[in-house]
């Protein structure tokens, strides 16, 4: 049973006769960018509104090698109140992955949707724990639906193809 691996059970084919199983693996995971700032410190502690968030996501990416993708998750918080500014914080979190056996035009979905679904946790602990850093309480972001980005995108994409003198190009990557 040890010998099993339950994701790939047949490890010298995909049962189709040809090549070997399409894998996916992560490689890395590192912050590329952080800043975060209290420009209002210290009369933001004194004031007494809660501030509104905003919160925006995108998502890039690009290839590093052949079977290699950098997939950038781009959180941008801000915190804001009559008062003024209560504080940013602008997290960019990045993952290489690595491809085998996947054909490229299969990418896009696990590129713009699993790999940041992957990115999102280690993410948003970061943006908590730099939060309660500046004084303030942590702000557990909400989970993004991926996919749903994903499939707005491509949506929006089709219509602008559909338009005449619209792109025939896929998606970029941002969510």
């Amino acid at each position: 049973m040890a010998d099993q691996d339950p994701i790939n059970p047949t490890p010298e084919g995909n049962g189709e006769g040809g090549g070997e199983a399409p894998q996916a693996s992560t490689i890395a995971q590192y912050i590329k960018d952080l800043s975060v700032e209290s420009p209002s410190s210290p009369q933001v502690f004194q004031w007494q509104a809660p501030p509104s968030l905003d919160v925006q996501f995108g998502i890039t990416g690009n290839k590093v090698a052949d079977d290699v993708h950098e997939i950038v998750l781009k959180i941008e918080l801000n915190a804001k109140s009559d008062g003024g500014t209560h504080f940013i914080v602008d997290l960019s979190y990045a993952g290489l992955f690595g491809f085998r056996n996947i054909p490229e035009e299969a990418l896009p979905p696990f590129l713009l949707v699993e790999a940041p679904r992957l990115l999102f946790p280690f993410a948003r602990q970061i943006v908590a724990d730099a939060v309660q850093n500046l004084g303030f309480p942590p702000v557990l972001l909400d989970p993004i639906d991926f996919a749903s980005a994903y499939m707005a995108q491509a949506e929006s994409q089709q219509q602008v193809e559909g338009q005449p003198g619209g792109g025939g190009e896929p998606p970029v990557g941002h969510a």
